[in-house]
């Protein structure tokens, strides 16, 4: 409030004349008042509606400082001095009500320059109580700057407030405002030491306000409610060590009110004294709350309750009553309370909405029926609001996720507060929009972590409550689509199938999207009807917000639910997409790898696995090896994977005689292996050649195993499919090195397949009968050779439907002499060969007496010469002896007795190395003797070898 002027009297205006005369004569007074009058003056006209600039107190300070150096001012100039304050005083005054700004630094430095001013003339004669009035200054000028948070400028003040009243003899001051104005200073330097934590000095210098109470109850007032103040602050602390402290003050400003009520005079003074009084009681109760001291807590409540004619009926007496019974354990005491307070009307919301909390918070789930019931009464009996709803329903809710303790029961509860048709009642109310929007969200966050917990049942619960809240609006219709769809997820995972269809039905009328559509698919599945799964997942594409990762999730829950024809058609329309320039969830190789290996699981399938495989080398023909595969070491991987599983589908196929099936995996093995990825330097020559050779001899398998015919241009086309496996087992003949051990490009077995097939093929074209020839003789002169694989093609040529005698010979012959050279050799192999080039010869050559086949005899006998009895097989041997000594019969019967003789010889000395033809020998030797005396004795008549069977 602005200060008044200076009353002067008669006498003090002619001091005050006396007093202008003297400054007039004296230039060093007269030029100091000068500056400051004038810069009072330039503050006087500024326009509050500009913001007050620095510049004023910088400009008053340098002449007050000066006037406080000058000694002996005359009290005239004192007097002028103290009218110049003033005036200034009542400028700031001005500025801060003219003003809607924040009062600024800037005018409490120019009350404290007010101030100034008066201490350096407090000792003027003619202003009553002068120290009164500067210390009045500095006391509200101290109160700014508190205000300011410019605490030590704040306790400056107050201390010089302090000196200026201290010198005074209580006992004389009669002043009631005076008197006031000395407990005001000590409380006001007690917060400001409070500030800045000097609590010490704080308290002292309350206590120091006792002594200056001066028997008046608006002071005892006061003290007390600073007390309490502080005591209030050190509990709001909540810690253990301030408690004792706190409840100290808090005793202190009871007995204040206590003594002050002893000398009260007016009734609004005792009034306030008794509010103060009950208000320092709940507090010293809140006190002995939070120190746990639960009986003392009871012992202020029953006080309180019984102090005057009605008691107290505060609102935090319940409180505090209920805490104390929770704390002791006193359950039913403490819900009698709880329940007691719903009776209050005038309980503002909330203080039982924090009761409630607090009661749950302790009882936990065994309070939760309590808590329904009280929120319940307290709907019926009083105005609740929506907020105090969502508290209750939090605390709840939240308490039973935060410690999983009784969850299942505080969500029954929950779930019976919320449908209770007062409760929707609450929140269906205009302008409660934000609160409903507020309780769905956090029954639907209650839902989803019981949902994340399995506990679908409890989730379904709390999700068809949340539904409670979401009006039926169209603007409402996305967000209770969405309600629908957990709750169909819900289903599904209780498999409750049925109901789960009925809400994604609902969803579908609301909302018709992908995610309503997928959850169908999910339906189907799990009911295992595939043909409406697949059907349903052909649909989605259909969808708006339709993406291709839904068709990639369907195929992995097709596989999760073994579903395999779902996630096979699935997987096949994954494929379509590839080609849209669509973002795709997963490369097009993983897919195609996915899929081949589902269909492999059933064998009836290995069509399609071909088809697919087919498709699979189609596609990277046309975006290339890279982007199909991958780079590095990943698209390698991914090729090899390819390669090798058709190589092994063309192994297994072979094995179960499905030989056409087999040619086609076996081709396309090769074909997979010539392709080079990054990071490779070459093709893997040697599968190439093994799959070539393969494909051609399953080819070959089928014709014979069908029991058909190729046509020319399959012939040849097998042809050159081989040529291009002759050319790498060409240039794979000479051996590589290989931890300097000489390992063979290519398995001897495969160099033996391939000539057996080519040997096959150039028989039926006849321009090319002339390279079997080359074919065996290229065979028997690799590394590699066997001779059993001679033996097999001889046999063959020897034998089959289209016979070369020639490469019959010839690989026999050749297998003969790999066969001698053995250091152990196969006699039973050896007579095998040469039974069959006796045969060939005799066939091919025409003449049963002709030199090759004599040859083949004795080679026969020269073989046997020197082995050990049954070394060679004694069935061989009597075949080679039989046969010898029959083709005799014939030159014989024509006269030709030296050829006659010829057979007959070898017959018996092939005889002579067989065992168990003893007795055949002896009449052969008898024979033999009877014709040689025969042809000695001239006897020309017809003779005859006897046959020897």
């Amino acid at each position: 409030m602005r200060i008044a002027e200076i009353s002067a009297t008669p006498d003090h205006r002619r001091a005050s004349a006396t007093t202008s005369v003297a400054i007039d004569t004296d230039s060093d007074h007269s030029a100091v008042l000068s500056k400051i009058e004038s810069t009072i003056k330039s503050l006087e006209r500024h326009s509050p509606a500009h913001p007050l600039p620095d510049s004023y107190s910088s400009e008053l300070r340098p002449p007050v400082g000066q006037l406080s150096q000058l000694a002996h001012l005359p009290n005239s100039v004192k007097l002028v001095v103290w009218k110049l304050s003033y005036r200034l005083w009542n400028a700031c005054v001005d500025l801060s009500n003219a003003s809607s700004r924040k009062i600024s630094e800037e005018l409490a430095k120019l009350r404290q320059v007010a101030a100034e001013m008066l201490l350096v003339t407090a000792d003027v004669v003619g202003i009553p109580s002068p120290e009164f009035k500067s210390a009045m200054f500095f006391y509200k000028t101290g109160l700014i700057w508190y205000d300011l948070r410019k605490f030590d400028l704040a306790n400056t003040c107050f201390e010089k407030a302090t000196d200026l009243v201290s010198n005074i003899d209580i006992n004389s001051v009669s002043d009631e405002d005076e008197r006031k104005l000395i407990l005001d200073i000590n409380l006001a330097r007690s917060r400001a030491s409070w500030e800045v934590l000097d609590r010490n000095l704080a308290v002292a210098l309350l206590n120091r306000s006792k002594n200056v109470l001066f028997g008046v109850s608006r002071n005892y007032n006061a003290l007390a409610h600073q007390y309490l103040s502080f005591g209030k602050t050190l509990l709001s602390a909540s810690e253990v060590s301030t408690v004792n402290e706190a409840l100290k003050l808090m005793n202190d400003a009871l007995e204040l009110c206590e003594k002050g009520l002893r000398v009260v005079k007016r009734t609004e003074d005792t009034l306030n004294l008794k509010e103060l009084r009950l208000k320092t009681l709940r507090f010293i109760a809140a006190a002995h709350l939070q120190s746990d001291e639960f009986e003392s807590v009871l012992k202020c409540v029953k006080v309180l309750r019984e102090v005057g004619s009605g008691g107290d009926h505060h609102p935090s007496l319940s409180v505090l009553a209920m805490k104390a019974w929770l704390g002791l354990g006193r359950f039913s005491d403490a819900e009698k309370e709880l329940r007691g307070m719903v009776l209050n009307k005038g309980i503002p919301e909330c203080v039982w909405v924090s009761a409630v909390e607090s009661y749950f918070l302790a009882a936990g789930a065994a309070g939760a029926e309590t808590v329904k019931a009280v929120f319940l009464g307290l709907l019926e009996r009083c105005h609740v609001s929506a907020g105090a709803a969502i508290r209750v329903v939090n605390r709840v809710v939240g308490n039973g996720l935060s410690n999983g303790e009784g969850m299942k029961v505080r969500a029954k509860v929950v779930a019976e507060l919320v449908s209770d048709e007062r409760m929707v009642a609450l929140f269906d109310r205009d302008g409660a929009a934000k609160e409903r929007t507020t309780i769905h969200a956090l029954l639907w966050n209650c839902a989803t972590e019981h949902f994340r917990s399995k506990d679908y049942l409890l989730s379904a619960e709390m999700f068809e409550k949340s539904m409670l809240y979401v009006p039926h609006g169209i603007e409402n219709r996305n967000l209770r689509a969405k309600g629908y769809r957990v709750l169909c997820l819900c289903y599904l995972g209780l498999l409750q199938l049925d109901r789960a269809e009925e809400y994604i039905d609902e969803a579908e009328k609301l909302e018709p999207n992908i995610a309503s559509s997928f959850l169908k698919f999910k339906i189907f599945l799990q009911k295992h009807d595939h043909s409406s799964a697949i059907a349903q997942m052909q649909a989605m594409p259909s969808c708006l917000d339709f993406t291709t990762d839904f068709i990639s999730l369907a195929a992995h829950e097709a596989v999760a639910c073994r579903s395999l024809p779902v996630a096979i058609a699935s997987l096949s329309q994954l494929l379509n997409f590839y080609c849209s320039g669509k973002a795709m969830p997963i490369n097009e190789v993983v897919v195609f790898r996915t899929l081949v290996t589902i269909l492999s699981q059933d064998p009836a399938n290995d069509t399609d696995v071909l088809k697919h495989m087919k498709r699979a080398h189609v596609r990277q023909s046309d975006i290339g090896a890279d982007l199909f595969f991958g780079k590095c070491e990943v698209g390698t991987r991914e090729k090899n994977w390819f390669a090798a599983n058709a190589w092994n589908f063309g192994v297994r196929t072979g094995q179960e005689k499905n030989y056409d099936l087999s040619a086609e995996f076996f081709k396309l093995a090769s074909e997979f292996y010539e392709i080079v990825c990054d990071g490779e330097t070459e093709r893997n020559e040697e599968m190439i050649c093994k799959s070539i050779i393969l494909a051609v001899s399953a080819i070959i398998a089928d014709e014979k195993h069908q029991k058909g015919t190729l046509q020319e241009a399959e012939i040849r086309q097998a042809i050159e499919l081989l040529g291009r496996a002759g050319k790498i087992l060409t240039s794979s003949s000479i051996s590589n090195r290989k931890n300097d051990d000489e390992v063979a490009a290519i398995e001897p077995y495969f160099f033996f397949v391939y000539t057996w097939c080519a040997f096959d093929l150039y028989s039926r074209l006849s321009d090319m009968s002339g390279q079997q020839l080359l074919l065996v003789k290229n065979l028997a002169s690799s590394k590699s050779c066997n001779p059993k694989h001679l033996i097999q093609i001889g046999l063959e040529a020897s034998q089959g439907p289209r016979s070369n005698p020639e490469v019959a010979i010839f690989a026999l012959n050749a297998s003969l002499a790999a066969l001698l050279a053995s250091p152990s050799p196969d006699y039973q192999t050896v007579a095998l060969v040469l039974r069959n080039l006796i045969s060939v010869g005799t066939v091919h050559k025409g003449d049963p007496d002709g030199d090759s086949i004599m040859e083949m005899y004795k080679q026969a006998y020269r073989i046997m010469v020197g082995l050990k009895e049954g070394s060679y097989p004694t069935e061989e041997g009597k075949w080679l002896v039989m046969t010898a000594w029959n083709r005799a019969a014939l030159p014989v019967k024509l006269g030709q007795v030296d050829s006659a003789k010829k057979w007959m010889t070898i017959g018996l000395e092939l005889a002579m190395k067989v065992s168990g033809m003893q007795m055949y020998r002896s009449c052969m030797e008898d024979y033999l003797a009877g014709f040689e005396k025969n042809l000695n004795g001239q006897d020309h008549g017809e003779s005859r070898a006897p046959p020897v069977s």
